[in-house]
């Protein structure tokens, strides 16, 4: 029971460590790649209507 569980953890540590090795693109030269954030959701940059109006103020 006790080297399921060992096992269960170094699994889910290399999953860990695999999922950030390819979001830092070090799979890229095998052609894993993430899409970037502008990639992936053009159509809200679209959506907005005059994104520069938009002003921050201080909570009261």
């Amino acid at each position: 029971m006790r080297d399921t569980w060992r096992v269960i953890v170094v699994l889910l540590v290399l999953a860990n460590l695999g999922y950030f090795a390819w979001r830092q693109g070090a799979f890229s030269a095998f052609g894993f790649q993430p899409a970037r954030f502008s990639e992936t959701e053009p159509h809200r940059v679209d959506l907005q209507v005059r994104p520069e109006l938009l002003q921050l103020r201080p909570a009261p």
